[in-house]
């Protein structure tokens, strides 16, 4: 391990957990996925004593890629023309966000069995080769290790783990993939369903333990 290295990992020992939040819900007040991220963080400052929370909220929607950032993605920064260099600079941003986090908190509502589509730009700008993976003779290797990340899931009618939730176990790779393999999710699901979801996942976010 480098100088550099010792002192940052010293650095975020003695300092507080950096938590970053990404709410995807389209919804604001009601939404069930932004209210048990609340709570949650809330317990995570219990938990660690004392944290940051940088929060970035996808309900606006982000640009999708086009052309230009594709283009700047392939070269390296300082060959970017700049209109490459501004198309990358939000993507730029939002991976600067998770690298300096300790633990991610996502909301995932699910729709239509799937994450929705504010996510999944979110994914597209942040899933980088060279910067938050690279490729090895071994295959890909994440870059964005040591972390831990909980999904907080809602949906519903889709059952969660379940043959046609293709939102958890997508999240839970992309996370593996770039290097973030502690990943806890936790779910109220079937809401239309079970009445009891929400109040059971409140339940699991208070027994969390250090």
């Amino acid at each position: 391990m480098s100088v550099h290295q010792l002192n940052q990992k010293t650095d975020r020992e003695n300092g507080p957990v950096r938590i970053l939040r990404v709410d995807a819900s389209a919804q604001g007040d009601g939404s069930t996925t932004r209210t048990l991220s609340d709570d949650l963080i809330a317990r995570l400052k219990e938990i660690h004593g004392h944290a940051t929370v940088t929060t970035r909220d996808l309900s606006q929607g982000l640009p999708v890629l086009d052309e230009t950032w594709v283009s700047a993605n392939s070269i390296e920064p300082d060959q970017r023309s700049d209109a490459q260099s501004s198309a990358i600079e939000l993507s730029d941003r939002l991976i600067a966000e998770m690298q300096d986090a300790d633990i991610l908190v996502i909301g995932v509502p699910v729709y239509n069995f799937s994450v929705p589509a504010a996510l999944k730009t979110w994914i597209d700008q942040v899933v980088r080769p060279r910067v938050t993976f690279r490729y090895t003779e071994a295959g890909p290797e994440g870059l964005l290790k040591g972390k831990k990340a909980y999904l907080v899931a809602a949906s519903g009618g889709t059952a969660v783990g379940s043959e046609i939730d293709f939102a958890t176990p997508y999240m839970r790779y992309i996370l593996g993939f770039v290097g973030i393999e502690d990943v806890t999710v936790i779910a109220a699901d079937r809401q239309m369903i079970d009445d009891t979801a929400t109040a059971k996942a409140k339940a699991e976010i208070s027994e969390l333990a250090a």
